[in-house]
């Protein structure tokens, strides 16, 4: 199979663009990279495209590696006919090449390899081909109590298990039952027996059936897990009418092996045959294959939808570099306060315990009013874990008592903060700090720039996955990074203020490279060019290429190197100058004048239209952030826990997950709300990622709070539709 051709026709481009891109993926260029620099050899393939691509390269390249082992077997067993050689040359899935690999695999010793031991196979074939013979009659002459053939019924039953496997076996019949019963299989769910109280977060699958080609992603993943953990029985029905579709589909079988009833003395024996090779084998087969292309379906899903939640998430609007408090609520052990500068270098840290049982209200706003007046402080963020609301209150207060410091509060999601703060890049910037007290300086800074901070967090420690630790991890973690990375280069890296866990993000750059990045920085103070990188040791002339259009040099020596352009394309902006007579700083930002000039005067071999059409745009906003501009959501005073909510309540909250089903929303009592699918609009909505997404700010009406389950209903229907959405 060609895999050029099969990616081409799958993302409907030229055969040409996937080899150029394909060829500078194997050259080590990474997705950010080919997508943002490498337009005219790709044809203009964008980073969706080219992500795309990188997952089917691999798929097909793992395919055509089974595909010669499995040639290799079959050879070496001499039972590779041209006909079958053409059959595996062309499968185009996995699933199909085990189907056509499955006679020859090499497996336990079956009831039907037993019998072949035992010489039966010779009855078997000559009960197909003579359907007029008796089969007790010719079971006699193979009777070897020896090999475990004392009597006609064992010598009969050892025919049947051969027959049995041959048609289980057969690739075509296999693929036609297989997706006959996707198309009209039905799956079914019941409660374990004696498990209902246990089994109460599955209550909606007690006896629930659906159409296994139809059941949505959450839905399956929810029936996996009910099964896995022993509470749920999953029961696969061929059809709505089970039994009806159990006998066509034994006729099926039959008909394959020409089998008919004309009363011929074979005819009853290899019906009954055929019946238990669907039951038994084929039917068992297809079980097993369905549900576990309904879990793959899901799992694909819900790695997808956690990672555009991840992307809007990332690529949330940031605060910007302004001196930010950090409050990590508590009730008993205390309120844990950072404070750090514009670029989120830690200043000061304290404890307060304005909550019970110190209570020590006035003195904690006294102590915060103090380091928000020495520090010049312009942010709070608090967490929104326990003790979230009681310390927006404080901060409320506060507010009230010194409206002269003029400061602005937020409540963030505090999600994976407690996991960096016990990691071992925590522990190495911050060595002598309190674990408790790194989470609250993760809560500011998180403010300041959530991308720069979140990218010190396993992506899978976010909290905005769907069923996330059900799906295969392996996947999960090979997409998340390619969202990571992806939102890393799309924003860009000062490189003089970045970490090593974001410099690791940009494209070319690993682990030690970065560290190297930021010793080089540390020793011979900020970075004045990019020519400057080359010196860093073993960031050598590759990794220069694939990381300088992603690093930024803020007020360094050359304006461009604060901005997109590739060095290597320095070159036609001086063509520009020359022709225009102006400086690099007369030109950059000069709109007016940059939209008047043509980008085919300025292209050549080396940099194309594309290439130039991008340097101009680059440099009518040089080093443009993406992202959103930043807001803040305001929660009702005196709706702080879930029994304070009622029915009717318009509430304003934040998108805090997506789902296929709806969405969630922090309406700030600790549990997230739940906007179902059928609430978002008074239309009919497909997709809630086109209704919302991560981040958004939204009104919504409460509809029902179920207190003992922990679960809130809300609505965007009518009045409360009006939201802010984000854009990028």
């Amino acid at each position: 199979m060609d895999i050029i051709q099969r990616i081409a026709e799958e993302l409907a481009v030229n055969p040409r663009q996937v080899a150029a891109a394909i060829s500078l993926l194997d050259e080590g260029a990474t997705v950010p990279f080919i997508a943002r620099y490498r337009k005219e050899v790709t044809g203009g393939l964008d980073d969706s495209q080219l992500r795309i691509l990188d997952e089917r390269l691999v798929y097909l390249r793992e395919l055509n590696s089974r595909r010669e082992t499995i040639l290799e077997s079959i050879a070496s067993q001499g039972k590779l006919t041209p006909e079958l050689e053409q059959a595996i040359h062309a499968a185009d899935t996995k699933t199909l090449l085990e189907d056509l690999y499955l006679p020859y695999k090499p497996k336990r010793r079956t009831k039907a390899q037993i019998a072949r031991e035992a010489g039966l196979e010779p009855l078997a074939d000559a009960i197909l081909a003579d359907r007029n013979l008796i089969p007790e009659i010719v079971a006699a002459g193979y009777l070897n109590p020896g090999q475990g053939v004392p009597d006609v019924a064992a010598a009969l039953e050892g025919a049947r298990q051969i027959i049995m496997e041959r048609i289980s076996e057969d690739a075509e019949l296999l693929a036609e039952l297989r997706e006959r019963i996707w198309l009209k299989g039905v799956l079914h769910a019941t409660v374990a027996a004696g498990k209902e109280q246990e089994a109460a977060k599955f209550k909606d699958y007690f006896d629930y059936s659906e159409a296994i080609r139809k059941i949505p992603s959450h839905r399956a993943l929810a029936l996996f897990r009910g099964r896995n953990e022993s509470l749920l029985n999953i029961t696969l029905k061929p059809a709505l009418d089970d039994q009806d579709e159990h006998r066509l589909c034994e006729q099926i079988v039959a008909r394959r092996l020409n089998i008919s009833d004309l009363n011929r003395a074979a005819d009853a024996w290899l019906s009954d045959t055929a019946r238990h090779a669907w039951k038994i084998k084929l039917f068992t087969r297809i079980d097993l294959d369905l549900k576990l292309r309904l879990r793959e379906a899901a799992e694909q899903e819900a790695i997808r939808v956690f990672a555009r939640n991840l992307r809007d998430l990332l690529l949330a609007a940031p605060a910007g570099p302004k001196a930010t408090m950090g409050l990590d609520p508590g009730i008993r052990t205390g309120v844990k306060v950072a404070i750090v500068d514009p670029t989120g270098k830690l200043l000061a840290t304290d404890t307060i315990y304005p909550h019970q049982p110190r209570n020590q209200w006035d003195q904690s706003i006294a102590q915060l009013a103090r380091l928000i007046a020495q520090h010049s402080v312009e942010l709070i963020s608090i967490g929104n874990g326990t003790g979230s609301r009681e310390t927006d209150q404080l901060v409320g207060d506060l507010m009230k008592r010194h409206p002269e410091l003029r400061i602005t509060k937020l409540t963030i999601s505090e999600a994976g903060a407690s996991v960096y703060s016990a990691s071992e890049l925590a522990t190495k910037e911050f060595p002598d700090l309190d674990v408790s007290l790194r989470g609250a300086v993760s809560i500011a800074r998180r403010l300041q720039d959530p991308l720069a901070e979140l990218v010190k967090i396993d992506p899978k420690s976010i909290g905005v996955g769907q069923y996330q630790h059900d799906v295969n991890q392996v996947q999960l973690a090979r997409m998340l990074d390619a969202v990571v990375e992806d939102c890393v280069n799309a924003v860009g890296v000062d490189v003089n203020t970045a970490s090593v866990a974001l410099l690791k993000q940009v494209s070319g750059l690993s682990t030690s490279i970065s560290e190297n990045i930021v010793a080089f920085r540390d020793q011979n103070g900020p970075f004045t060019s990019r020519r400057q990188l080359k010196k860093v040791p073993r960031l050598g002339d590759k990794a220069f290429e694939q990381a300088a259009g992603f690093l930024r040099i803020m007020n360094g020596d050359n304006p461009l190197d604060a901005s997109a352009v590739h060095p290597e394309a320095y070159p036609v902006v001086e063509t520009i100058l020359s022709n225009t007579g102006k400086s690099v700083r007369e030109l950059i930002g000069h709109s007016t004048y940059l939209r008047s000039l043509n980008p085919a005067d300025y292209a050549d071999a080396t940099f194309g239209l594309p290439t130039v059409t991008d340097i101009i745009k680059e440099l009518e906003k040089p080093g443009r952030d993406p992202r959103p501009a930043f807001r803040s959501v305001q929660y009702m005073e005196g709706i702080e826990k879930i029994t304070d909510l009622e029915p009717g309540m318009q509430l304003e909250g934040v998108i805090t997950n997506v789902a296929n089903f709806g969405a969630f929303v922090d309406i700030g009592v600790h549990q997230d709300g739940l906007i179902h699918i059928s609430h978002l609009a008074d239309t009919f909505v497909k997709d809630p990622r086109d209704i919302v997404k991560t981040g958004d700010m939204v009104k919504v009406k409460v509809l029902e709070v179920d207190v003992p389950r922990q679960r809130i209903s809300l609505s965007m229907k009518k009045e409360n539709r009006a939201h802010t959405r984000k854009t990028n």
